[in-house]
């Protein structure tokens, strides 16, 4: 069984999702529902996915061999900066635990849940500021929360990010993360690094055709003449 991971900074717990051991009443119903969400909702299939297959193809393997941890965090209005150290704690366990055979590293997943939260704006604000930062370290960090309404990949009417405990989940960076990262131009760079030598062919091309568009585009910028009044450098 994994061991129970302690955040250095901020004292937080995060206890292996497959353990019955838990000692606190509040805890234990929280790792209870998380496993409750994970079994019956991202290992199982969704007729409005849009594909074949669970919700989330990694879940089921990553439980299967004890790799995902659940912390919690109490109160309806935690203290934002002790959320960042929180999150902060579980990207930096996250890139220091121990090696595990094969490629089973990539498995590793960090659900640090706020059960007693109702204002989910919280979890939006922390994911948009703190997303780059876990990118270019080459993890990706993810907002689940009741009524989240980000769109699926396949369908956009299917809200995968919509979970009945809101929590912000810290897991590796992926090959298959090539989607949710092309929107801005430092975690495309993040990404480059990674994986750039393993990149399946049909990504490389993708990766190509983007970096082309984007230099034609800024080179019809540079030959435009410069507006009447506008600085060189405003």
């Amino acid at each position: 069984m994994s061991k129970i991971i302690i955040g250095p900074q901020s004292g937080l717990k995060w206890i292996p999702l497959s353990t019955s051991e838990i000692p606190c009443p509040d805890t234990k119903a929280t790792v209870h529902a998380v496993r409750k969400w994970v079994e019956e909702y991202l290992t199982a299939p969704s007729s409005d996915l849009g594909r074949d297959g669970p919700v989330c193809p990694y879940s089921g393997p990553s439980m299967r061999k004890d790799l995902m941890w659940v912390g919690r965090i109490p109160g309806a209005k935690p203290w934002p900066d002790f959320v960042r150290l929180v999150v902060d704690d579980a990207l930096n366990a996250l890139l220091t635990l121990e090696p595990v055979e094969g490629n089973a590293s990539l498995l590793r997943v960090l659900m640090t849940t706020l059960p007693d939260l109702r204002d989910y704006d919280l979890i939006d604000e922390l994911h948009a500021e703190l997303k780059t930062k876990f990118v270019e370290r080459g993890a990706m960090l993810g907002q689940f929360y009741p009524g989240c309404g980000q769109p699926g990949l396949w369908n956009d009417n299917f809200h995968p990010l919509d979970a009945p405990i809101p929590m912000l989940v810290v897991r590796t960076m992926m090959t298959s993360d090539f989607p949710f990262l092309v929107g801005r131009p430092e975690w495309m760079s993040a990404y480059i690094k990674k994986f750039a030598p393993t990149l399946p062919a049909h990504i490389r091309r993708e990766v190509v055709g983007r970096l082309t568009v984007d230099a034609t585009h800024d080179a019809q910028i540079a030959s435009e003449p410069m507006p009447a009044g506008r600085h060189t450098f405003g």
